[in-house]
């Protein structure tokens, strides 16, 4: 199996945990623990897991002339990013997170072009129109599986700016991971994250009630932090080495398909023709933005 398989694997194992966070993540705020105070358990967990792994890799010190771009790439993903995202969540619903998570493929072709002069096969576009129109179709036929959404508006616009942030840090990454070993490069932007989320979540932490927290909320948040958080993040920095950042953000369109399937296995939804459809058309879709176009011959 070659390097850029193993990429695909691991942005398809990355969405699929994320398809399941907007329903698991969202069981656990705001009852149990705030959004913000959730980020802390998030940045705090994921940096001591790759401080941990991160003997088994190379011994690299960052370069002077990275320490902004570093500062730019941590608060983008591990900061605002976060935060605007499960702020929104709280105030809005999985349904409408997932409909808006899809945004991120558009936000980054098009900062790939302007900043990185990222050129834009026809095939990766009609990719993206193709698996767009599948996750619709997945989020329009789909039910909502909770109602405690006290301010949808603003929660849409933040998931919306959550799409803008991750987009720019895949931009930011990429630059970076061509240069550092992900163990090295994710530590050190986790630490940072410590440091951006901490005026932040700081009190929401304090206010959380250990003594009564249930199993539920616990399980929740191990897999926020080891799931949603290290893993995935492990697996996009890995797809990254191998795919281009507009290919690894088209993988956002399994999200929908995962969420649909997960309340279908817990008996919150239904399969119909309707979605089966719409989810051959997310995969139709990620499959074209994802190949490797074939070299022209001369």
């Amino acid at each position: 199996m070659n390097k850029r398989t193993l990429a695909i694997l691991a942005a398809l194992g990355a969405t699929t945990i994320y398809g399941l966070n907007h329903t698991i993540a969202k069981g656990v705020m705001p009852h149990y623990v705030q959004p913000f105070g959730f980020i802390m358990f998030r940045v705090v967990g994921a940096s001591i897991l790759f401080w941990i792994i991160s003997v088994f890799g190379p011994k690299e010190k960052i370069e002077k002339k990275d320490y902004l771009r570093m500062l730019v790439c941590a608060i983008l993903g591990m900061g605002v990013n976060m935060l605007v995202f499960f702020k929104g969540l709280a105030l809005s619903t999985p349904i409408n997170s997932a409909v808006l998570i899809t945004i991120t493929p558009i936000i980054v072709l098009i900062l790939s072009a302007l900043l990185i002069k990222e050129k834009i096969l026809p095939q990766k576009v009609l990719g993206i129109a193709i698996g767009l129109l599948g996750a619709l179709g997945l989020i329009v036929f789909g039910s909502e599986i909770r109602q405690d959404a006290p301010n949808i508006p603003l929660g849409n616009f933040l998931i919306f700016m959550n799409s803008v942030f991750y987009g720019s840090y895949l931009i930011v990454a990429k630059i970076l991971i061509a240069k550092y070993h992900p163990f090295t490069f994710m530590k050190w932007l986790f630490t940072l994250g410590i440091l951006i989320c901490l005026p932040f979540g700081y009190t929401e932490v304090t206010e959380i009630d250990w003594a009564n927290l249930p199993f539920e909320a616990i399980w929740r948040i191990i897999f926020v932090v080891v799931g949603t958080t290290f893993c995935t993040y492990l697996f996009n920095i890995f797809a990254l080495t191998q795919l281009r950042a507009s290919t690894l953000s088209a993988f956002v369109y399994v999200q929908p398909l995962i969420g649909i399937l997960y309340a279908v296995a817990t008996g919150k939804d239904s399969l119909t023709t309707l979605k089966l459809l719409a989810a051959c058309l997310v995969l139709l879709g990620v499959y074209l933005a994802s190949r490797k176009p074939k070299p022209q011959l001369t």
